[in-house]
């Protein structure tokens, strides 16, 4: 029997404490297969991971104090300026 995995798009912000490690975050975000990287500290992946698991991961990751923010995409969004291709966010959220 087969399965068909559902891709959830989550939308993820952080703020880092003092002495946070960027490119632990960075590389942790681009381990997932679909990813963007849409303001500073802004991202969005595409995952069969539920959103708990996403926040756990990243959370691992950071230093004490740290925030982090994981939210599902309802596919409604508007945007200007953004780091990442508008294609990908059309495509994705």
């Amino acid at each position: 029997m087969a399965y068909h995995t559902v891709n959830n798009t989550y939308i993820i912000s952080y703020d880092l404490s003092q002495g946070g490690d960027y490119d632990a975050i960075f590389n942790a975000i681009k381990s997932y297969k679909t990813w963007a990287h849409i303001t500073q500290s802004t991202w969005a992946i595409a995952t069969d991971k539920s959103i708990t698991d996403v926040r756990d991961h990243l959370k691992s990751l950071m230093s004490a104090g740290s925030r982090i923010f994981v939210v599902k995409s309802a596919s409604l969004a508007a945007w200007d300026n953004v780091i990442c291709s508008n294609e990908w966010l059309k495509k994705n959220l």
